[in-house]
């Protein structure tokens, strides 16, 4: 059973836990985090979804990321699902954004990370990934535009995406 902190609107707590797939109540937000991987060299991470999961199987998406655990902070949070999802360790990420993301009655949280790993040293998480792929910034850029990024993803990195030009 996966226990996570309930929070209110403006991010603080709300002393009641939520437990994973049961009714949120109203007023009461979640925390998630997403994390975008760029290599130093400038190429951009993608994972596949594992084929069984029930929103998007098989798709492509731009980062690594999920729901926070009771007590953890986004910071932790985010750090904790990148390594889990990719096998990838990080130090520090850049805060790109956070938001109330009301379709989902969540708090997100954005993140980027920046990496020198071996690009070959990316693991998947059963159940979660299948398969991972580097791409250029050029194709980075051309797959955020193509309709091919899960809408929800795209939707939550828009105005970063901007900022950088890329869309």
């Amino acid at each position: 059973m996966e226990i996570w902190d309930g929070y209110n609107p403006d991010g603080t707590l709300a002393g009641i836990d939520l437990v994973r797939g049961e009714p949120i109540p109203e007023g009461i937000y979640f925390m998630t985090v997403e994390i975008l991987v760029r290599h130093t060299d400038g190429d951009y991470l993608l994972m596949q979804r594992d084929h069984t999961k029930p929103a998007f199987p098989g798709y492509l998406e731009a980062t690594a990321g999920g729901a926070a655990q009771k007590g953890e902070d986004p910071m932790s949070a985010a750090l904790r699902e990148l390594r889990e999802e990719t096998g990838i360790t990080a130090d520090h990420l850049e805060p790109i954004a956070h938001m109330l993301y009301e379709k989902h009655r969540m708090l997100n949280y954005q993140y980027l990370c920046t990496t020198d790993c071996k690009k070959d040293s990316v693991t998947l998480q059963e159940g979660e990934t299948v398969g991972y792929e580097w791409v250029s910034e050029k194709d980075f850029i051309a797959f955020i535009n193509s309709g091919n990024m899960i809408p929800t993803q795209r939707e939550r990195y828009d105005s970063y995406f901007k900022k950088l030009g890329y869309v």
